[in-house]
Parts: structure tokens; sequence; C-alpha cells
């Protein structure tokens, strides 16, 4: 039988997403996460969630998936966050992509 945690549980949009979780988050998934780690839950609202669990220790994390999430978890940089604080949900930016950036020249 499973020992019941006391931890503090989370539900993290990529909005509210901060560079401790998502540091938390590469380091768990270094080569990203797949069908196994996604644990799939109804909301209050009874909508279906996908998200991936990380732990610190008070507090499980349960991280919601999206393509967000993923393109901010392959080009992670810890240094891109070295001027915020860890808890910062300003820090982590929504990804560009590269066609989307506009060009200036013209």
């Amino acid at each position: 039988m499973k020992k019941p945690d006391n931890l503090k549980r989370v539900i993290v949009d990529f909005k509210k997403l901060t560079p401790e979780i998502l540091k938390l988050l590469v380091d768990k998934y270094p080569d990203g996460y797949d069908e196994d780690h996604i644990i799939e839950f109804r909301n209050a609202k009874n909508e279906l969630i996908e998200a991936v669990e990380v732990t610190t220790e008070d507090t499980k994390y349960l991280v919601k998936v999206s393509t967000k999430l993923v393109k901010t978890m392959e080009n992670y940089d810890e240094d891109d966050y070295e001027d915020f604080d860890d808890d910062d949900p300003e820090a982590v930016q929504d990804p560009i992509e590269p066609s989307e950036e506009q060009d200036d020249d013209f």
C-alpha cells in the first residue's frame, strides 16, 4: 500500500510557469516527456486536463501539457533566467517560431 504524501498540489498553466518549475521539468525529462509521463484528470469544470508531474520538497506540480511547454523545454537555457527570481511567472516567455518573427527590413 502506497503511503499518502502530504504535499501541496498545484496545477500550473504555461502562463504561470516559473524558472524554478521549468528547471525541474527539464531536469526530470531531459529528453522531453512522452505519453507514459502524462497524467490525465478532470478539473473542477469537468474538462480533461493532461499534465506532467514534478515534485519539490513540499509541493507536487502538475504542469499542463502544451506545444508552448514542449518548445520552451527544448530551448531551455538556465542562463536565460539568471536575472529573474525562481518564482517569477513573468520570466518564462511564449516561445516564438522563427517564421513568426517580423522582418523589419521591409
